[in-house]
């Protein structure tokens, strides 16, 4: 059984902080230098290099440049993490992904829905980790060598999801991208309230997830189990 503790921070990883204007989704703040928009690219362009390495240890593979990844992220389009849930390909913005982390113990908490897994140390943080598949209905499967969190945050809000697979980290330009209302048929019926288009890429169809559709949802908010 986990402590009282242990319960009280589980809520608390769930239940977002309190934003402050500047962090809201769709307010603007005034009149920022061009010093601040130049720190922000940098701070972007940092952090979408750590995740590329960070990917490419996984996966064993050859990190990417320095030069190919600020190349792609600010004239091809913008960067998004694929990953995969069945036989389908989702995203998620990459400046949402907080790390790639291969599947770890997970500490069980009591009275919370079956789809909350429990939570984990993350970086000395306590993070909550939900099983995508049971969160969404989908059939379960035993978890596997390729199976992954995906560290997820919007504003204060920081979830782990357990997903099949990652792939890469791919730009993917705003030309690439159908709304969502023009390409419904193309996304499964579980995916279409957290989804805000689909994008075709080489032949993929590849469903964008938004991150604070799926973080801030109703269901996600709603994690005790039912009596």
């Amino acid at each position: 059984m986990a402590s009282d503790d242990q319960k009280i921070r589980q809520r608390d990883a769930l239940m977002p902080q309190t934003m402050s204007a500047s962090q809201r989704p769709g307010t603007q703040s005034s009149a920022l230098s061009p010093d601040f928009h130049g720190s922000q690219r940098n701070s972007r362009a940092n952090s979408m290099l750590a995740l590329q390495s960070q990917l490419a240890q996984i996966s064993q593979s050859r990190p990417a440049s320095a030069d190919q990844g600020a190349i792609s992220a600010e004239v091809v389009g913008e960067q998004y993490l694929t990953f995969s849930l069945l036989d389908r390909e989702f995203a998620l913005k990459a400046e949402h992904i907080q790390g790639v982390e291969r599947l770890v113990d997970v500490t069980s908490v009591p009275n919370v829905a079956p789809w909350l897994r429990g939570v984990i140390n993350l970086r000395g943080s306590i993070a909550s980790v939900v099983d995508l598949r049971s969160f969404l209905d989908m059939e379960q499967l035993p978890y596997n060598p390729r199976t992954r969190l995906l560290s997820v945050q919007f504003n204060e809000m920081v979830i782990c999801l357990v997903v099949d697979g990652v792939s890469e980290m791919i730009p993917i330009p705003p030309t690439a991208i159908t709304d969502i209302s023009v390409r419904h048929a193309a996304i499964p019926q579980w995916a279409i309230p957290y989804a805000f288009g689909v994008a075709l890429i080489d032949r993929r169809v590849i469903v964008l997830i938004d991150a604070a559709r799926l973080l801030f949802s109703d269901k996600m908010q709603r994690y005790e189990a039912l009596p």
